[in-house]
């Protein structure tokens, strides 16, 4: 049942003169007028849309991976209390790195698709102000100056008073008209209106946050797969050296007589292989450094990126408790949001049941002279309600309504999920940082290890205590055993990367714009 405050009625102004209005004086209407204006004001205070309520959610209490067993173990994430040490907005700061700071403040200003996700929540903002125009009467005037002539045979013919048929000649009509018309808010349907385009603003306004936060965090990984690339550059460039050396130094042992034509072929097959691999580094270098371009906004003919070695500085990452996920993420925003907007459509098409009512008025001047036309006698006008009730639609508002309640079951059902992936892809990160911590300490002990052991090989090797073949071995297990750590390097500075973005890259549902905010 609809319920309003109960307010006077005003008493209508007396009516001093008639005017002519097909026989009833517009003053005898006023009162009746007066009395439907107050009662279409009552009903413009129901609201028929179910009542919105967050879907409900199973949250743990914290993180598996943050746990007393695995937390005591791993030093490269910690709580997010107290609340000054949680991610900012601009997350990348933490990874200490001037140049990838340069690279993402240009994100923000060039990247195409946050400009075109930009674009859809301005599109957005302006249907919140479409739908909040249906709030008020529309005014049209449209001025005429209309030339004349009927056939004397047109409407049955003109006759005089003696019965005889005349002919008529032609006549210039000029109209001055104005139309106004109000269709009032009538069980809230332009008020669910502007509250289903008002939650489809906020959806876009998340959606653009999200879209925001997955460049920047695209533009992190790529860049640190970059550096990678160098690195590994570095690794290969340094093993292609030393294996040139020691070819060098077989060549001129054979010469000597001291070496065989096996040790020569054996050092010139790894040196060649060596290069190889070397030269194959630059495609996926290359492929990286397009990919950036493409994320700031730039031509990859014109862009490059200077080599430089991996610098590894893995931010510490307060990761908080699940519950804060909810209001951290855009994407989860955006999900709830919707589930909101399904739930007032539901309204919208609830109204549909219920009859519309228009209240329309026209006026003006018009007239066959031109000195007569903007004069008091050449006035009129024409006032009413028209009320209108679908009587018979074969199922279809039925229909409509049982639509919108599949779509909020559909997005109820698109949330959760969205909830649940992220609390894997936290989970993930959290799990792949611990690990990766463990495997770079034991590659690099790995790599120490291989390293002495080519020391060793080589000294034996060069004393004539043992063959080549064994310094070859020695080699190739100290230039897989760099690549591998150069790889779980690059995975740890990801994961960091993908963490930051799966808690939400500092992003809070205090910045989803209100109401008030979209004018």
């Amino acid at each position: 049942m609809c319920t309003s405050v109960n307010k006077p009625v005003p008493k209508p102004p007396a009516a001093t003169r008639r005017t002519e209005s097909i026989g009833v004086t517009f003053a005898t209407r006023l009162p009746a007028f007066g009395f439907l204006l107050f009662a279409v004001h009552l009903l413009t205070g129901c609201h028929i849309a179910p009542r919105y309520v967050r879907p409900p959610l199973e949250t743990p209490a914290a993180y598996k991976e943050l746990d007393a067993s695995h937390a005591v173990t791993s030093a490269t994430w910690r709580r997010a209390d107290p609340k000054d040490d949680s991610i900012r907005g601009r997350w990348w700061l933490a990874f200490r790195d001037s140049e990838l700071n340069a690279l993402e403040d240009q994100v923000d200003i060039s990247n195409q698709n946050i400009a075109a996700a930009s674009a859809n929540f301005l599109a957005a903002r302006a249907m919140v102000r479409e739908a909040r125009s249906q709030y008020f009467p529309s005014v049209a005037g449209s001025p005429s100056i209309l030339n004349a002539r009927p056939s004397p045979g047109q409407f049955g013919g003109l006759q005089s008073s003696s019965g005889h048929t005349f002919s008529v000649n032609s006549f210039t009509n000029y109209g001055l008209p104005f139309e106004a018309s109000w269709e009032p808010d009538l069980w809230s349907h332009v008020r669910l209106a502007v509250r289903t385009n008002y939650l489809a603003a906020q959806v876009s306004a998340a959606d653009l946050e999200n879209v925001r936060l997955s460049v920047h965090a695209e533009l992190a990984t790529y860049y640190y797969e970059l550096r990678g690339q160098d690195t590994l550059q570095q690794v290969l460039d340094s093993t292609v050296a030393n294996y040139r050396e020691a070819f060098d130094l077989a060549r001129a042992q054979y010469k000597a007589g001291i070496a065989n034509d096996e040790t020569v072929a054996s050092a010139k097959t790894q040196l060649q292989a060596a290069e190889a691999q070397a030269t194959n580094v630059g495609i996926l270098r290359a492929q990286y450094e397009h990919a950036v371009a493409l994320l700031v906004g730039r031509s990859p003919s014109a862009f490059s990126i200077a080599p430089k070695q991996f610098n590894e500085n893995p931010p510490q990452i307060p990761v908080g408790i699940p519950s804060e996920l909810l209001e951290r993420r855009p994407d989860i925003a955006a999900a709830e949001r919707t589930v909101a907007q399904a739930n007032a459509q539901i309204g919208e098409a609830k109204t549909a049941f219920f009859p519309n009512l228009l209240l329309s008025a026209t006026g003006g001047l018009g007239n066959t002279s031109v000195a007569d036309w903007l004069t008091w006698p050449g006035r009129f006008w024409s006032v009413g309600p028209a009320l209108t009730e679908t009587m018979f639609d074969a199922g279809l508002r039925r229909a409509t309504v049982q639509q919108y309640q599949a779509s909020y079951s559909q997005a109820v059902a698109n949330y959760r999920q969205t909830v649940l992936t992220a609390f894997q892809q936290v989970e993930d990160n959290l799990v792949a940082l611990r690990l990766l911590r463990q495997d770079i300490e034991q590659q690099e002990a790995a790599a120490n290890s291989a390293e002495r052991y080519l020391q060793a090989a080589t000294a034996r090797y060069q004393g004539g205590l043992d063959p080549y073949l064994n310094v070859l071995t020695a080699q190739r297990q100290l230039l897989n055993t760099r690549q591998t750590l150069v790889a779980f390097r690059v995975q740890q500075m990801v994961a960091d990367v993908q963490l930051i973005e799966a808690l939400g890259g500092g992003w809070d549902i205090s910045q989803m714009p209100s109401l008030g905010q979209l004018p």
